[in-house]
């Protein structure tokens, strides 16, 4: 599950550029909701957003 999320369109956008649209909802919306924003904070220590 993980693998989606760094696939992501918009979670490699917000990992990239931390800033902007995609990166806001990314961290504060997505975090609560997204089970494979979940499994990827899991399996890599860090949140979705992060580099």
């Amino acid at each position: 599950m993980a693998k989606v999320c760094e696939n992501c369109p918009v979670c490699r956008h917000a990992r990239h550029h931390q800033q902007g649209m995609a990166f806001n909802f990314v961290k504060n919306i997505e975090q609560e909701i997204c089970p494979f924003c979940k499994a990827y904070e899991r399996v890599h220590g860090k949140k979705a957003h992060e580099k």
